[in-house]
């Protein structure tokens, strides 16, 4: 028998911070809120980060399009090249394999939500260039 999806309510305070703090990745923190490895769930994940001032995720790629809506603060959002400003209200879709990053250039926190078409986190694998 195959196991259903089910109804989930959850919080960023629920579940744990992860994120980065490298040359190759930049610095973001993130609470993953909905994957099939932490949730009875099986085919979207998603999640809330956030770029402290001076914040980045670098540009990276990954095989399942994104989506991300901008619910606090603004940065920048670049994707194949092209850089456009996001603030809160902003919402971004990201084709699969697109090239982007985003960036907070304000003296405030920026975070979104984000989301994926993947039951798990885990399977979106990000692919930064080498330097």
């Amino acid at each position: 028998m195959t196991k259903r999806s089910q109804a989930v309510i959850t919080t960023a305070e629920e579940r744990q911070r992860d994120g980065w703090n490298d040359p190759v990745h930049g610095a973001i923190s993130w609470h993953t809120l909905l994957s099939s490895d932490i949730t009875p769930t099986d085919s979207m994940s998603a999640g809330i980060a956030e770029l402290s001032p001076g914040g980045e995720l670098k540009p990276h790629r990954h095989d399942p399009s994104e989506i991300y809506f901008i619910f606090e603060g603004t940065g920048i959002v670049r994707i194949d090249g092209q850089e456009t400003t996001v603030k809160s209200g902003t919402t971004v879709f990201i084709p699969g394999n697109a090239e982007h990053g985003i960036r907070n250039e304000s003296s405030a926190n920026l975070k979104f939500f984000y989301v994926f078409p993947t039951g798990s986190f885990a399977d979106v694998v990000y692919r930064f260039p080498e330097n």
